[in-house]
């Protein structure tokens, strides 16, 4: 039997590094926690396995490029009871942040409500986003250019509670949120651009 990526994932402490070259590009790793990108059967979105996988490649790439970019972990914390809970295991990073990456917690879908992430974003950055990035239109309103990469963000089913409550699949809705976004100004690209995606354009 295959095991999900996450049951073989460890969360080892990562060797330290010195700090990367600052350049005006932001990696932005939203939400990816253990809730999340668990196996579906564990509560997780879906597309987890897949979706680890390419963040993972994202990730590999980011951290090895000649300029790396700023890479930022946002981390929900929910209420008490739910998945992730703060210092529950749903609420644990999936990818351990290195030393110089930085970890910003937020208690609500915009991440730079109540939180220092405007701060550590300069308005000229280039914001390259995990996840669905619905809940960062705020950074195209700062004038940041925005990135979403197919196959690296997801969410789940969604129940229609004003149509009978059908269901309509995860896959659909990651398909209408790209829609949206793109329309907002969020530009979408491709895995197969990943090897670029990190240098100079």
């Amino acid at each position: 039997m295959t095991r999900h990526p996450i049951d073989n994932h460890h969360s080892p402490h990562p060797s330290p590094q010195s700090p990367p070259a600052l350049t005006c590009r932001v990696l932005l790793l939203l939400d990816l926690q253990v809730c999340m990108l668990s196996s579906p059967t564990k509560g997780g979105v879906p597309s987890s396995e897949t979706v680890y996988r390419n963040i993972e490649h994202i990730l590999d790439r980011a951290r090895s490029a000649k300029l790396p970019p700023r890479i930022i972990h946002i981390r929900n914390s929910g209420e008490s009871g739910d998945p992730d809970a703060p210092n529950s295991p749903g609420w644990q990073l999936v990818f351990p942040p290195l030393e110089h990456e930085f970890v910003v917690d937020k208690l609500k879908n915009n991440a730079f409500a109540g939180t220092k992430l405007a701060e550590l974003i300069p308005r000229d950055a280039e914001l390259i986003v995990s996840r669905h990035a619905k809940r960062l239109l705020a950074a195209l309103a700062r004038g940041n250019t925005v990135i979403l990469i197919n196959e690296a963000h997801a969410t789940y089913d969604r129940i229609e509670v004003w149509n009978g409550g059908m269901v309509t699949i995860a896959h659909d809705v990651e398909l209408e949120i790209e829609a949206e976004l793109e329309e907002a100004g969020v530009n979408l690209l491709c895995m197969s651009d990943v090897p670029h995606l990190f240098s100079d354009r």
